[in-house]
């Protein structure tokens, strides 16, 4: 028999964009919310677990769809150079931060190796649901060839823990690449579309693949029952990979109004990456970043916003990711808040559960609190829908709970 949680009293941001509803019960029975109601009028079960809540939030478990696990450093060709279990054990530091910050599930966008996903459904740790890409397609030279532009030899990774790109360049090679992926348990495929703020050779807005190259890429993901996620900048990126299928635009800082009406036009999603673009500045010195990546990162930050703002007009659905390296990485949750400063603090809240739950095809089962759907449920201490910024703090997450079992708990 299951066992029976209650989380009495607590104030339900339930993650539809709804008005929070304060004194509430949510009761979960084995993995799945069972009932929603009031609490003013709920009597628990005799048999249940009551954990009162009064005074906090009740959300859904918060979801990036844009993480790099395994990128473990800002200089990511020097991390891998370290001995494997080195690298194995900071990854899962990562997931389990990621964790009590109260994200439930993450799209990893490249590099983390589908056996940490295994590893924590099977129990072996603790962490979010992970939905890998292994290994990003990139063409010769493109953001995911990370070679200095004199060295032809490639650094791939390290097996079994981190792919850092598949570089490939025609129709054949890139249609055998995703197969690759697929066949190694991606979730969707990774696509680079456009050059990137960090890679050391490209400029951030030039247009990469062609849209045959990432069309055979989609067809293989879509024979799979998957889809294709794209790295995108600019308009010509943007609309190379629209026309090729993607469903999924990552980053578009130099959005415009023709290329959002066309995402919409599409059913494409803009999943905005405004963090790792303020951290970048906040800890690129440390860094020691080569001007030319210094010059990108700022470009790319002037126009983040903006593209934001040219989404939502367009009515484009707006994810949320992350995207952060190294000693970034605990600050995944001040993306909210610095979309919330464009959108607001509840459509930044939706963004990043029922919208990255649609994205995600997940939205049959969680990213909203509701009647038979997952456990997947976090208790914060403070208001985000009157402060989004309460999340950022991994201590105002005082309990994580996934799929019914309570993995955090700072309130016993």
């Amino acid at each position: 028999m299951s066992e029976t949680t209650v989380l009495l009293n607590g104030t339900l941001i339930d993650g539809t964009g709804a008005d929070p509803r304060s004194a509430m019960a949510v009761v979960v029975e084995g993995k799945h919310v069972t009932k929603v109601a009031s609490a003013r009028r709920f009597r628990p079960p005799a048999d249940a677990r009551v954990i009162d809540v009064r005074g906090m939030c009740v959300l859904p478990g918060l979801i990036d769809a844009h993480v790099h696990l395994a990128a473990i450093g800002t200089d990511i060709t020097a991390e891998m150079r370290k001995p494997a279990a080195v690298i194995a054990m900071r990854i899962r530091q990562v997931i389990e931060a990621t964790l009590d910050a109260g994200f439930t599930t993450v799209r990893d966008a490249g590099m983390i190796d589908s056996g940490f996903s295994a590893a924590v459904e099977e129990g072996y740790m603790r962490g979010p649901r992970i939905l890998p890409s292994g290994a990003a397609l990139s063409q010769t030279g493109g953001h995911g060839d990370w070679r200095p532009r004199f060295l032809d030899d490639l650094l791939e990774g390290v097996p079994g823990l981190v792919a850092l790109s598949a570089i490939c360049d025609g129709v054949d090679a890139v249609r055998r690449a995703a197969r690759q992926q697929l066949r190694r348990g991606a979730t969707q495929i990774k696509l680079i579309a456009s050059g990137g703020a960090m890679s050391p050779t490209d400029e951030i807005d030039s247009s990469q693949f062609t849209v045959e190259e990432m069309a055979a890429a989609v067809y293989e993901a879509h024979a799979a029952g998957r889809y294709a996620m794209a790295h995108a900048y600019g308009p010509t990126a943007i609309g190379n990979a629209l026309e090729a299928g993607v469903l999924s635009i990552e980053h578009g800082n130099f959005l415009d109004e023709e290329t959002a009406a066309a995402m919409k036009a599409r059913g494409a999603y803009l999943v905005p990456t405004l963090v790792t673009y303020e951290m970048l500045d906040r800890f690129g010195e440390a860094g020691h970043l080569p001007e030319f990546n210094w010059r990108k990162i700022r470009y790319a930050k002037e126009r983040a916003a903006e593209s934001v703002r040219i989404a939502l007009a367009a009515g484009v659905p707006i994810g949320s990711g992350s995207d952060l390296l190294g000693p970034m990485q605990p600050f995944k949750a001040t993306e909210l808040t610095l979309k919330a400063r464009i959108m607001g603090n509840m459509a930044a809240i939706v963004s990043a559960t029922a919208t990255n739950a649609q994205l995600l095809r997940l939205a049959d089962h969680t990213g909203t609190v509701q009647e038979g759907k997952w456990a997947d449920l976090i208790v914060v201490a403070g208001n985000p829908a009157d402060d989004v910024s309460v999340l950022e703090s991994a201590d105002n997450v005082r309990l994580v709970m996934k799929e019914g079992q309570i993995l955090k708990d700072r309130l016993s």
